[in-house]
């Protein structure tokens, strides 16, 4: 049986499963450089429940909920914040980060808001993780 490389040589090269696995450095970096402005968002954001004050309970208030949830909010910003960081956990982090601000999506909906970045990061997200992991471009082939 042919091991793995045997096969990507043997493969043309315009096809899906060379082009959209292959992994340069450039992609590799971009990709880390993605998910850092992700982990920096999430950190600054739970920074910001751990510093209280007026601006978070006006945040919460304007959205209709409990200053009250702050401590929650900061505990799943910190999981989904550990879960993505960590190469092992990097999926089930993005798929977290996806659920968490897809909350944040529908409360800034409820109140009129246009939801930006709450649409943004989880899209970083994936980008930064898709450019960064092989694994899941083999998961996720994208064709030319």
């Amino acid at each position: 049986m042919p091991d793995e490389t045997t096969h990507d040589r043997e493969t043309a090269p315009d096809s899906p499963s060379t082009t959209s696995t292959s992994k340069t450095p450039a992609t590799a970096w971009i990709g880390r450089g993605l998910s850092t402005l992700v982990c920096l968002l999430l950190a600054a954001s739970a920074a910001g429940k751990v510093a209280g004050g007026e601006t978070a309970e006006e945040r919460m208030n304007h959205i209709g909920s409990p200053a009250s949830l702050n401590t929650t909010l900061l505990g799943i910003e910190l999981v989904c914040l550990v879960a993505y960081a960590f190469p092992q956990t990097a999926v089930v982090g993005a798929i977290l980060v996806t659920g968490y601000f897809g909350g944040a999506i529908f409360a800034h909906l409820r109140v009129g808001d246009a939801p930006v970045i709450q649409t943004i990061v989880p899209l970083v997200a994936w980008l930064g993780l898709f450019l960064r992991e092989p694994r899941l471009r083999r998961l996720i082939p994208l064709r030319r």
